[in-house]
């Protein structure tokens, strides 16, 4: 590809586009490489035998049910609306973008398969590691556990975003409609998501409600306690939703910002280009050049991590993350320069990071700092007290993210316009390789502390995978206010591609726009609260089955309580996916479908001539995207808070494990888990959803 001024002769030959066919998919596959050593490397660790090994292995074999089922029901789906596509798209790209649509799904799916099994091989060697070596080395397995996570989903996303670039920008048939060939690839991506991320959600929620009430409350038997038919259902559920889920979520935002600055890039046309010395080629080539070195930054961060693991855990957590994000706005000034293009593109990009950045401290502030002492001390004169003061932080928390996100966007817009936003997003979302490791981590110190209580290796062991679970806690909880964040930005890029697609003008002035912006606003601001009553119905319902299943086992064998009669866990998994399963449909159908009858519909009753669909649907999505971000940082912060608060408890703070502060925590945590784990994940799911299928038929509106 040709440069719009002239430059040092080796850009000239980084700019072309042979080099581009070359580089980012070699990034990517170089990418898997490392993940699959680390895999093997894990793998080759001890599992220690035993009870500790048994134990994993139904872990894995629960995990592998789920995810069967899962994949059956999103395969249905795909080939749906892949055949949709196929049928009703435009000609002239409709073939290679069902193609994209697949190729899509199934990088997402193995994404979640990869990062999923080696979760659940990861976790007992983290067990065992912690009884036999010492917190170092089982820190090193668990977090390298995350590792290959973080790795495998910006590898995927190079790989595939970076070889349908490459070959349909050198086909004369289908370079002009590149764009719309890649938002196929983001749709198939945010299908699998939806179906992972929120069916996993559903899942791990369910048992551990179920697990809480009927073992903890009732039976007075501690947590992780072996004798509790739902506890291998509730380690089940921190793999596929926390770990397959949240890697095929924050996936879908790491594709859909590149994919939408693209897009953003090729409408601006040659006159915005020109303003910054660059071509459009060259604009549209940017975000995969930034996310080719942002897996080299994460890769380094990694290396961080692992050096500094003989640490204390959450400093050596902290060194890998913040220097992988000051690496990356290291390396992104250094591309802005050697390509000759200004200066503000990189601030944009550092604004994006900046902000990721602040949205996780804040987090972290609220679900691990002196909020969580003030929830549980609120405990102390009984539930009602402690759940309004997490409904207190909860609500409070939203307000710092929201103005960070206002600043970024604000920040990267005045940078580089709409072409800002999305880089913003992508600096954000550049180190996604180190950012999922740490986050995907955390569950898998949570199941090394389970499988060490189950498999009774001594208070010692347990006291080293209770240190790494609870660095564990502040980086999931983090993760959740990163992934909401990237979700946001990724979406309201998605959202700026389609209004430039469209062509439409939003001047509040005509009396069209009023009626047809604001009618889609209030649509939008309502199909949040929507989805998230579906997906809290269904883990109640599901959770009310673990509990008759659980207590049925009780009364059935008093031997199971007794510790003679082993208690049947498949039972539990089986009750825990088939709910998942059946209950994804609706969120399914409300996430795809919303955009598609907004769209069409008011196309059809609207005035000829008005662009009523695509203004419809342009405020439809603002007010979906207000209303998920918003609601998605109440629910994850609030459930974050009452989780931490219930932690502090048991570590013997206001009372301690069974005075009547601890129920009172336990019953808070109850209602926080579907709000921080399902309802508040499934709202960034959503808003990407409905953004991708919008941008997906700007074309026929």
């Amino acid at each position: 590809m040709e440069r719009g001024d002239q430059g040092p002769p080796f850009s000239n030959i980084l700019t072309s586009i042979e080099m581009q066919a070359i580089i980012t998919p070699l990034f990517g596959v170089v990418g898997l490489v490392l993940a699959a050593i680390i895999f093997f490397d894990i793998k080759k660790q001890s599992a220690g035998g035993g009870k500790a090994e048994k134990i994993a292995e139904k872990i894995h074999h629960g995990a592998m049910v789920f995810m069967s089922r899962e994949f059956k029901l999103i395969a249905l789906f795909a080939i749906a609306l892949g055949l949709a596509l196929f049928l009703f798209q435009k000609p002239e790209y409709r073939g290679p973008q069902s193609i994209a649509f697949f190729m899509g799904c199934l990088a997402s799916s193995a994404a979640g398969y990869i990062g999923m099994k080696t979760a659940t091989l990861a976790n007992v060697r983290t067990c065992v590691a912690a009884n036999e070596t010492g917190p170092a080395r089982a820190l090193k397995i668990a977090f390298s556990g995350g590792a290959v996570m973080g790795l495998t989903v910006a590898a995927m996303g190079l790989l595939g975003l970076g070889t349908l670039f490459a070959f349909y920008s050198e086909s004369p048939a289908y370079k002009e409609h590149l764009p719309e060939i890649l938002e196929g690839f983001a749709m198939g991506a945010s299908l699998v998501a939806l179906f992972y991320r929120v069916g996993g959600g559903i899942f791990t929620k369910a048992a551990d409600v179920g697990t809480d009430l009927v073992g903890k409350v009732e039976a007075g038997i501690p947590e992780d306690d072996p004798r509790n038919p739902g506890v291998i259902a509730d380690n089940v559920g921190d793999n596929v939703g926390d770990v397959a889920g949240m890697g095929s979520d924050i996936f879908e935002s790491y594709c859909g910002a590149q994919i939408a600055t693209i897009a953003i890039a090729a409408s601006s046309g040659a006159a915005y280009a020109a303003q910054i010395g660059a071509s459009e080629s060259m604009l549209m080539q940017l975000p995969l050049i930034l996310t080719t070195v942002g897996i080299v930054c994460s890769v380094l961060g990694i290396l961080m991590v692992n050096i500094s693991a003989g640490k204390n855990p959450a400093l050596a957590l902290r060194i890998g993350t913040i220097g992988a994000a000051a690496l990356f706005i290291i390396a992104a000034f250094g591309v802005t320069s050697f390509f000759e293009l200004s200066a503000k593109l990189g601030v944009a990009v550092l604004c994006g990071s900046i902000g990721g950045v602040i949205i996780g401290l804040i987090t972290e502030h609220y679900t691990g700092g002196k909020p969580i002492r003030t929830i549980a001390s609120q405990g102390e004169t009984g539930v009602a007290t402690l759940v309004i003061c997490g409904l207190s932080v909860g609500l409070q928390s939203v307000v710092l993210p929201i103005l960070t996100i206002a600043a970024t966007l604000y920040g990267s817009y005045e940078c580089a316009g709409l072409y800002g936003v999305g880089l913003a997003a992508i600096g954000m979302l550049g180190t996604v390789g180190i950012t999922m490791a740490i986050d995907a981590y955390g569950p898998i110190a949570d199941n090394a502390g389970g499988i060490a209580e189950m498999a009774e290796m001594g208070d010692e062991t347990r006291e080293i995978t209770d240190s790494l679970d609870v660095v564990g806690n502040t980086t999931a909880a983090i993760g959740k206010g990163f992934a909401i964040g990237a979700a946001g930005l990724a979406a309201l890029a998605l959202i700026t591609a389609f209004i430039q697609k469209t062509g439409i003008s939003l001047d509040l002035a005509s009396p069209d726009s009023l009626r047809y912006f604001f009618v889609g606003l209030l649509i939008g601001g309502a199909v949040p609260f929507f989805n998230g009553s579906l997906t809290m119905d269904a883990v109640g319902k599901a959770a009310g089955s673990m509990i008759e299943e659980i207590r049925r086992q009780f009364k059935a064998e008093p031997g199971i309580l007794k510790g003679t009669v082993e208690p049947d866990s498949n039972r539990c998994i089986d009750i825990a996916t088939k709910a998942a399963t059946k209950s994804m449909i609706g969120p399914a159908l409300l996430a795809v479908g919303t955009p598609i009858v907004v769209g069409f519909g008011f196309n059809f009753i609207g005035a000829e001539g008005t662009q009523a669909g695509a203004k419809t649907l342009a405020g439809c999505l603002i007010g979906a995207l207000l209303g998920c971000v918003l609601l998605a940082l109440f629910m994850s912060n609030a459930g974050g808070a009452w989780d931490n608060a219930k932690k502090h408890v048991e570590d013997g703070n206001n009372g301690g494990k069974g005075s009547d502060t601890h129920s009172a925590s336990v019953v808070g945590d109850t209602v926080g888990d579907p709000l921080k784990d399902t309802s508040g994940p499934s709202m960034n799911i959503l808003i990407n959803v409905m953004a991708i299928v919008s941008l997906v038929i700007a074309g026929l509106l």
